[in-house]
């Protein structure tokens, strides 16, 4: 099985500045054939809950068409926001994108 796959890798602040650009480009991914979105938190540095309300947006927008989204690499207060919020138990986190392909592949 051949799964599309799609990275988006933010970078710096995710606040309200950045939020809905931040989503569209989640969300463009589906114009892409993704069938997977990955974000990759790797360069970000801080994240908000406006940021946060994008992401779970997108979330809600890739599972009506049948995509997944997952996320790899996040820091410390990106950790602490998710579990907060409970979307630690909502979102499948992988600890980066090695062990996202591994997974991956391991699945198909």
């Amino acid at each position: 099985m051949n799964t599309s796959v799609e990275i988006v890798k933010p970078s710096g602040n995710l606040d309200v500045t950045q939020s809905q650009e931040f989503r569209k480009n989640i969300t463009d991914t589906l114009e892409q054939g993704a069938k997977i979105v990955l974000v990759d938190f790797q360069n970000v540095t801080f994240m908000d809950s406006s940021a946060l309300g994008a992401l779970v947006s997108a979330f809600k927008t890739l599972r009506a068409s049948d995509s997944k989204l997952v996320v790899c690499s996040i820091n410390e207060q990106v950790r602490i926001l998710f579990e907060l919020t409970g979307m630690d138990k909502v979102f499948e986190i992988f600890p980066n994108q090695d062990e996202f392909q591994k997974t991956i592949f391991a699945r198909n």
